[in-house]
């Protein structure tokens, strides 16, 4: 059994973000039980840079880790790992309360949001019917995001720094020892280190039994996603979301990329989308449209768990302080991934806040374990 500083559970972009910061200053090994890192959520993703979204908490992080995606360290992305698109809110009569709800949250949180009529809407996306809304809001400034570029980019990083990538090693046994540390067997890998991170996502309540660590409750819910036909005059359509959370499209290259923006509540596994599902968003979106969608070319699901406040997990655990927990990201983990990785770094050094999160106004108590116990 050899030793470490540091064992990162989970090869998504929270385990890959936390094992690169982490690295600094420790020897981290990260564990994967896929054979191929982001296999689940991360990989699944079709992230956007969304200020105006996820719970009031969550939000610091995400400004917080605007600078690395326009400019990443250039050893880990040559390139700005951002592109333009913007936002376009559309609401329907019966949802104007949901749309001054979305404006409020986005005010409150620094957004530019800019109030437009119906016709202005459908003058900027040509297939919305201007008839069908009672409103819509424009978000000039969410952007679409590299994910696989954001998640090599880290692990790029971490590899770097002199860090280890274990794959196809599923976690079975996580062993207390009597200085504090862990005894950790993950496949055929036995290692002793003194702190252990989980960000096992979906998984993470069962890497903290293993442990013998309190659940924080977590819940998968699955997100349906496909592909229909689009033409490439539509490239620069900002993303159409309905106010209400009850469906969403986007430009992907010449196609576009669709989802009823369903929350299904599922056991962590490799999820597969419900058809049903794929045709409630259909009809959906032809309702509110003149796409007329008949066939879909692809589809596919992801996970988004949660913790019951819908607020991400970050920092120590209250009861055992060698045991970490990066867990809860519910649909924000590729966007605030750099700052929950420096987070989740400075909380396991003891050291006080980067700068950078201070400044965004990030509060580690919102986010910490202890709420939940």
């Amino acid at each position: 059994m050899r030793s470490v500083d540091a064992v990162v559970i989970g090869g998504g972009i929270a385990g890959v973000s936390t094992a690169y910061y982490l690295s600094e200053t420790h020897h981290v090994v990260l564990i994967e039980a896929e054979p191929h890192l982001a296999y689940h959520s991360t990989g699944r993703s079709a992230a956007l840079y969304f200020e105006n979204y996820g719970a009031a908490p969550n939000r610091p992080l995400t400004r917080a880790s605007r600078g690395f995606f326009f400019d990443p360290p250039p050893a880990m992305s040559a390139e700005p790992l951002v592109s333009p698109r913007g936002a376009l809110w559309i609401a329907g009569p019966d949802q104007e309360a949901a749309l001054v709800e979305i404006e409020t949250q986005g005010r409150e949180t620094g957004c530019n949001l800019i109030r437009i009529s119906p016709a202005e809407a459908a003058e900027m996306v040509s297939v919305i019917v201007a008839d069908g809304l009672a409103g819509a809001i424009h978000e000039p400034d969410p952007m679409d995001m590299d994910v696989a570029g954001i998640h090599q980019a880290f692990v790029a990083g971490f590899r770097l720094a002199g860090g280890e990538v274990l794959t196809s090693a599923p976690v079975t046994s996580l062993d207390r020892r009597p200085d504090g540390g862990w005894a950790v067997e993950a496949g055929s890998h036995r290692i002793e280190a003194g702190v252990v991170v989980n960000a096992a996502g979906a998984w993470g309540d069962r890497v903290a039994a293993l442990a013998g660590i309190e659940p924080v409750r977590l819940t998968p819910l699955r997100r349906t996603a496909f592909m229909v036909a689009g033409e490439p005059s539509w490239a620069k359509w900002p993303m159409v979301v309905d106010a209400e959370h009850r469906f969403y499209f986007k430009p992907e290259s010449s196609q576009l990329l669709c989802s009823p923006a369903d929350e299904t509540p599922t056991d962590p596994g490799d999820v597969r989308p419900d058809p049903l599902d794929v045709a409630l968003a259909v009809e959906r979106i032809n309702s509110a449209t003149t796409l007329g969608i008949r066939s879909v070319r692809t589809e596919w699901a992801g996970l988004r768990t949660f913790a019951p406040d819908r607020v991400m997990v970050i920092g120590p655990d209250d009861q055992h302080p060698g045991f970490v927990w990066l867990v809860g990201q519910g649909g924000t983990g590729i966007q605030t991934a750099p700052a929950a990785g420096q987070l989740v770094a400075a909380l396991t050094r003891g050291e006080p806040l980067p700068p950078e999160l201070a400044d965004a106004g990030v509060d580690p108590e919102r986010l910490a374990v202890g709420r939940l116990r």
